[in-house]
């Protein structure tokens, strides 16, 4: 399992005072960069080079989060396929989950614009952090 903590800032909380859904995504986003580095060692973006893409994500609100206090996005491997693989994300705060989220990507070839295997590396590296879907991360 990977652990980021993000900091909101002010322009992430809406008018209730808590932090806005539509900052998860980006602090997910940011979370799989340890991901992405498996891949893609130097994070080079080009389009020659990247080697992944994401095919969907979806996010579960179970709690409120708030300004002032460190969130911790826990980001593991739910599932390997072929050529994809899922991607479990929690957001905590004060000892509590607050948002569980996933994400599909797919190794994929943008040149030739189709998915290719993962390769068994790689393939190990992601099972290293398999965490069961439907787990819970523990504190």
């Amino acid at each position: 399992m990977f652990k980021t903590v993000v900091t909101p800032r002010f322009g992430d909380i809406d008018g209730l005072r808590h932090v806005n859904n539509t900052v998860l995504a980006i602090w997910f986003e940011e979370a799989r960069n340890p991901v992405f580095r498996m891949f893609t060692p130097d994070l080079d973006l080009s389009y020659e080079n990247w080697k992944l893409i994401m095919v969907r994500t979806e996010f579960d609100f179970v709690g409120e989060m708030y300004y002032g206090e460190d969130i911790e996005i826990r980001t593991f491997v739910e599932k390997v396929g072929n050529s994809s693989f899922t991607l479990g994300h929690e957001a905590w705060q004060r000892g509590k989950l607050n948002v569980r989220g996933k994400a599909v990507v797919v190794h994929f070839d943008f040149i030739e614009k189709k998915s290719m295997p993962i390769p068994e590396s790689i393939r190990s590296q992601l099972e290293e952090h398999l965490l069961p879907h439907g787990t819970q991360s523990q504190e």
